[in-house]
């Protein structure tokens, strides 16, 4: 009795018989409900839930801090430095138009004139003969700290100055409270 088998595809323990196994494949595609359910249940049963632990998540927290602490306060000095380049851009812009207005007066603005002579044309003290109509800017600045630019005429350190006193309002001062002025805005 010389039987010849079917060729069948050998199946590790515990999943059938051979002959099972060769008749009756299981699809790599869902089948409509009812058939092939429960092959598709232990492929789930296979899946791991993955997540963080309190403990790594509180490592990663650490870190963030440690970091914060070392770049904040180097962040935080950024609006002070930020101050004093715009007051110096300030006085450049003013400066350009006194230069300006002594171009077209052959003089600059009388101190009692002020830095409004740039605004509006002056109607005491010396009357410039050539304002530019529209003016030599369109509004004065105000410092970044919000005081007013002053004006000097004759000038401390030039021919006219123009001046903030800082951070802290007042005359003289180190650091972020020091004056700013024309000589040192350029």
């Amino acid at each position: 009795m010389n039987r010849i088998s079917e060729p069948t595809l050998p199946l590790p323990p515990g999943e059938g018989g051979l002959r099972e196994r060769a008749h009756f494949p299981s699809p790599s595609f869902p089948l409509p409900s009812g058939e092939g359910d429960e092959p598709r249940r232990a492929r789930r049963a296979h899946f791991v839930v993955s997540g963080f632990t309190l403990i790594e998540v509180l490592v990663v927290v650490v870190i963030l801090g440690i970091l914060a602490g070392l770049i904040v306060p180097r962040i935080m000095d950024r609006p002070d430095q930020a101050r004093v380049v715009a007051a110096r851009n300030d006085i450049n812009a003013i400066m350009n138009s006194l230069k300006l207005y002594r171009l077209d007066n052959g003089v600059y603005p009388a101190g009692d004139q002020g830095l409004q002579a740039l605004v509006q044309r002056p109607e005491t003290g010396n009357i410039p003969r050539n304002w530019k109509t529209g003016g030599y800017l369109d509004r004065l600045p105000k410092d970044p700290w919000g005081a007013d630019y002053l004006y000097l005429n004759p000038g401390i350190r030039g021919e006219v100055d123009v001046v903030s006193l800082g951070a802290d309002s007042q005359q003289g001062g180190e650091g972020y409270n020091a004056d700013i002025g024309s000589w040192d805005a350029n």
